[in-house]
């Protein structure tokens, strides 16, 4: 049997070989999740030694690693706004960057409405957003959407793991179809990847993450049009939308909103690295 810092150090070494871009996070993630450790134990035990079974399984991941898989897919959990969410093929994995879109959104949430505010999150995958805004907000009620049976399958499983099963309806559909009535805050994480960019994405997001969730059209901004054009009829006077997108895309999201007659207040937000990230217009 090996050590926990020889089985780790010779992972490093494997992932490096073969072009990691972060081998030692890598390892340690995957290592973690399959001793079911915490990472400071790497420090704190580095000496204990680790069963064969659980050194095969672990050498099985360090594989699936090389051939691109997502650290996330493999150990089948990614860590959103500080909680914990569950993640598989089916859908997208979560990232820091739209945790910009959970700040937009509760920022214009009234502290004290006169009574439960409605919020759509359209194309929900995971759930992240909303079920990151049902953490925050005790006094809202989340519809999530989307055309993935297996996507709210996952989305249902983490609402229960954060404790918020009985604050968010679940409903399939593409966009609004399945929907009735009207929101005070509609807001999507959409596909905005263009068609040249998509070629160029990382093997690992091209390769393994759902194809629907990331591409839209020529520009990217297919589905941005879709969210504007229809979500006007479903959003409440003086509701906000809110929409995630790409590098690049605001200056043209931008316009097409400002010439819809039923939006004003439009603004973008950057992420923290200085992109556009967030786009958001208030229903007149």
């Amino acid at each position: 049997m090996m050590t926990i810092v020889g089985v780790l150090h010779e992972a490093i070494s494997v992932l490096e070989d073969a072009g990691s871009p972060s081998p030692r996070l890598d390892a340690e993630v995957l290592l973690a999740a399959c001793l079911r450790i915490d990472r400071l134990r790497f420090f704190t035990h580095a000496e204990q030694e680790i069963d064969v079974a659980a050194t095969q399984v672990f050498a099985g991941w360090i594989q699936r690693r090389i051939k691109g898989e997502p650290v996330s897919y493999i150990v089948g959990m990614k860590e959103f706004w500080s909680l914990p969410f569950r993640v598989t093929p089916a859908v997208l994995i979560p990232r820091p960057e739209t945790e910009v879109l959970v700040e937009e959104a509760l920022a214009v949430m009234p502290t004290n409405p006169g009574r439960p505010w409605r919020v759509l999150d359209v194309g929900t995958g995971s759930g992240a957003i909303a079920v990151a805004l049902a953490t925050e907000c005790k006094n809202i009620q989340v519809t999530a959407t989307d055309f993935s049976s297996e996507a709210l399958t996952v989305a249902k499983d983490n609402a229960e793991r954060n404790g918020v099963t009985g604050r968010i309806a679940f409903l399939q559909g593409d966009l609004f179809e399945a929907l009735t009535g009207r929101f005070d805050l509609i807001v999507s994480n959409p596909p905005y990847i263009s068609r040249s960019d998509f070629d160029l994405l990382p093997p690992g997001i091209r390769n393994y993450e759902p194809t629907g969730a990331l591409l839209a059209g020529e520009d990217g901004t297919d589905v941005h049009r879709k969210l504007i054009d229809e979500g006007m009829a479903f959003l409440n006077r003086g509701g906000w939308l809110f929409m995630e997108m790409g590098e690049g895309q605001g200056a043209k999201l931008r316009t097409y909103l400002n010439e819809q007659d039923g939006y004003d207040t439009v603004d973008i937000r950057n992420d923290y690295g200085g992109v556009e990230r967030v786009i958001k217009a208030r229903r007149k």
